[in-house]
């Protein structure tokens, strides 16, 4: 937990250094346009750096108009693309409606077999992934 907080005044001081910095000119075409959290769960959520700010209160982390459990974070990077997932946390709608569960690696699974985790849920509508909890 300290560890984490520590890295996140330590981003938020770089990102208040860089817009205070003038880049070179070779840098600006390289520059990260997001950053990325990922949660333990294997979620990620890109973040626009263009008008970030970030702000910890208590256990939740604040980064634009996204709100994380600090709890939850794995990891988080900057990166050149968003990489949100379409990770949706799963309901009983959908696991009624399903048809077909496969796990990440492919294997097609009962619902009873399902475990915390995240799954490809196919419907008569639409194919999904979902995340257990």
């Amino acid at each position: 937990m300290k560890k984490i907080a520590l890295l996140l005044m330590t981003l938020a001081g770089a990102l208040t250094v860089q817009g205070r910095v003038h880049p070179l000119p070779d840098m600006a075409e390289s520059a990260y346009n997001y950053l990325t959290f990922e949660m333990t769960d294997g979620a990620k959520v890109s973040v626009a750096i263009s008008s970030l700010t970030l702000t910890i209160n208590g256990n939740t982390l604040t980064a634009g108009s996204q709100t994380f459990t600090l709890t939850n974070l794995s990891k988080m990077y900057f990166s050149n693309i968003d990489e949100t997932t379409g990770i949706e946390e799963a309901t009983s709608t959908t696991l009624e409606e399903a048809t077909e569960i496969y796990d990440l690696q492919g294997h097609k699974i009962a619902k009873e077999q399902m475990r915390k985790g995240v799954y490809i849920v196919k419907t008569k509508s639409k194919t999904q992934k979902i995340v257990v909890k």
